[in-house]
């Protein structure tokens, strides 16, 4: 277990909000040294010893004590009501002073006997009642922890533990544990802790700090319950950056404890399993990943890759490395970035496989790789990913969303439907709702899917995704003239991105303009001949025109590209013009039946 608050730990870098001694500390709150004292004993009260041996050398944080006394309010009144001293007169010469103190002492005896015993039971029972009390906990958010370490450039480690911390805890089948991504937005909250629960669903949030003095980190973490801000467990763990693995894991094991989560032997072997990493190693992971979580572009990915590449190169065997090359490989490829998939897709095989090797029970790299599969055609495979992925971490989101998508591939709607939809219950964001209304275009469901989109677009007006989804599915429910001011603002922020321009070109053609949708059209088969623009985004121009043998000598295209929108052959309502053709037919069969 890690070091509690009478543990050894860091020195802070400021004086500033510290009391340097009990003598301080009892001031501070107005009371007695011994009744602070005995507050750090019964109450977990915040008090750290300094680094060196000098016994009795406290030092307390001013604004852990003023959080700690606000959750403990309660309890801390009923501990003040001590009994009124009991005055004795005083006696004369040396026997009057042996009788006097005899009588204090058996008087004393007494009190702990009728007084003093029946009081600690009655803390005792009352704690153990108001516990019983409580709703037990089957949700928590982990909140971002804040950066204490007084430089904006170790932000990497606080969003990396707190992504590690979530990922641990995700394991528990018992409880629901809110994604990274839907927390990572209250970094800077204008919400109270209890508000941001009742926004996230949650029934406890985990909040804390992280402190960096070179090797050494502190993490300090907290339980707060959300119906009443109750602040009912808090720790505090030194270690050394080289076993940040280790300080995870027991802090997870910690959190698990205290809410009392059912774990499996299997869950609480991961939850467990540790390994100590050079530094250098970790800390190119973490810059990888803090560069993953907020790329928007290519360069950013490559960054990342870069991070990664490094850990990697340092530490061959470790495998958070290759997961995270996997994933930033997967987003290269996508349509809005635009490296061609069949340079991407060989490299997120390898590198999640590589994973996997390594460490079996990593459900990240069993949902990259499952992803990559379906985009392969490879049906079986990747359903089997998927359900091992959620076997291992049932709070993955991408593994419900990506499932989801398996199962609407497949013309399972109303499966697709449901498990996007539980997806979005852990994963709170636009993208999980963006991937919901995906869903329900593909369904026939357009008014659902629009106004699910505008939604996201009202929170994320810049998001290309939710603006080329919501092209889609209003061309798709016949207003295309909604539907262009979308595509051109999609096409505008993404710097071109070909997909929105081939859909652009379908709205064109239906809402009249077609002189326009072949202009459009000449632009996007010069821009193929002179670089990579994906043959489905000239399967959506055609089939918009409908010149349709064009469209299907691009269809064929596109199956030797292995191209994104085959996937959804089956169900794609932009196929609908042609899905009576025999030609059509054929196609649905040799990209589903693999």
């Amino acid at each position: 277990m890690g070091e509690s608050s009478s543990g050894t730990s860091l020195p802070e870098r400021s004086p500033e909000g510290r009391l340097d001694s009990w003598k301080e500390i009892a001031a501070y709150l107005n009371r007695d040294v011994t009744t602070v004292q005995r507050w750090e004993k019964r109450e977990g009260m915040p008090v750290r010893r300094h680094v060196h041996d000098k016994r009795g050398s406290v030092y307390a944080l001013t604004h852990e004590l003023d959080a700690w006394r606000q959750s403990r309010r309660l309890s801390l009144e009923e501990d003040e009501k001590e009994p009124e001293a009991v005055t004795l007169p005083v006696a004369e010469g040396k026997a009057g002073v042996r009788k006097t103190r005899r009588a204090h002492l058996w008087l004393t005896l007494t009190a702990l006997a009728c007084i003093g015993l029946p009081t600690v039971a009655y803390l005792t029972l009352r704690d153990r009642l108001r516990d019983a009390a409580q709703p037990k906990i089957r949700s928590l958010a982990v909140l971002p922890l804040r950066n204490l370490s007084g430089d904006p450039a170790q932000e990497y480690l606080a969003d990396g533990m707190t992504e590690a911390l979530t990922g641990r805890l995700a394991n528990i089948h018992e409880l629901r544990v809110v994604s990274h991504t839907s927390v990572m937005r209250f970094k800077n909250p204008q919400l109270s802790v209890p508000e941001i629960a009742r926004t996230l669903g949650v029934d406890a949030v985990v909040e804390g700090s992280v402190t960096r003095e070179g090797d050494r980190m502190r993490v300090t973490a907290q339980l707060i319950r959300s119906a009443t801000d109750e602040h009912f467990w808090s720790e505090t763990y030194d270690r050394q950056v080289q076993d940040a693995l280790t300080l995870q894991s027991e802090l997870a094991q910690s959190i698990a404890e205290k809410v009392e989560a059912t774990v499996t032997g299997e869950e609480h072997q991961r939850l467990t399993a540790a390994r100590t990493v050079a530094p250098e190693v970790y800390e190119s992971y973490l810059k990888g990943r803090f560069a993953y979580n907020k790329a928007n572009n290519r360069a950013d990915f490559e960054e990342s890759i870069r991070y990664f590449n490094d850990a990697i190169s340092r530490d061959s065997t470790f495998a958070p490395g290759y997961v995270g090359l996997a994933e930033a490989y997967t987003k290269l490829g996508t349509v809005f970035v635009g490296v061609p998939d069949e340079e991407t897709r060989p490299k997120v095989m390898s590198a999640a496989r590589k994973a996997l090797e390594l460490d079996p029970n990593i459900a990240e790299a069993h949902v990259v790789l499952a992803n990559t599969l379906q985009e392969e055609w490879q049906w079986v495979e990747a359903q089997a990913q998927y359900k091992r992925a959620l076997e291992l971490n049932p709070n993955d989101a991408d593994a419900h969303q990506g499932f989801a998508l398996w199962l609407l591939c497949q013309g399972r709607t109303d499966e697709a439907v449901a498990w996007a939809q539980r997806g979005r219950e852990l994963d709170p964001t636009p993208a999980s709702s963006d991937s919901v209304a995906w869903i329900q275009f593909q369904s026939r469901q357009y008014d659902k899917a629009i106004a699910e989109l505008h939604s996201v677009l009202s929170v994320q007006p810049d998001d290309v995704s939710a603006l080329l989804d919501l092209g889609f599915a209003l061309v798709a429910n016949n207003q295309p003239e909604q539907a262009i001011p979308v595509l051109e603002r999609a096409i505008s922020i993404s710097n071109g991105s070909p997909a929105a321009t081939g859909v652009l070109i379908r709205a064109y053609a239906h809402a009249g303009r077609r002189s326009d949708a072949l202009r459009l059209l000449g632009e996007l088969e010069r821009r193929r001949t002179a670089g990579y623009v994906p043959a489905g985004a000239l399967v959506n121009a055609y089939l918009g025109l409908g010149e349709n043998e064009e469209a299907f000598l691009w269809l064929e295209q596109a199956f030797k590209e292995r191209s994104n929108i085959l996937q959804f052959v089956k169900v794609h309502p932009f196929f609908d013009s042609i899905r009576k053709d025999p030609r059509f037919a054929d196609l649905v069969r040799r990209v589903l039946v693999q």
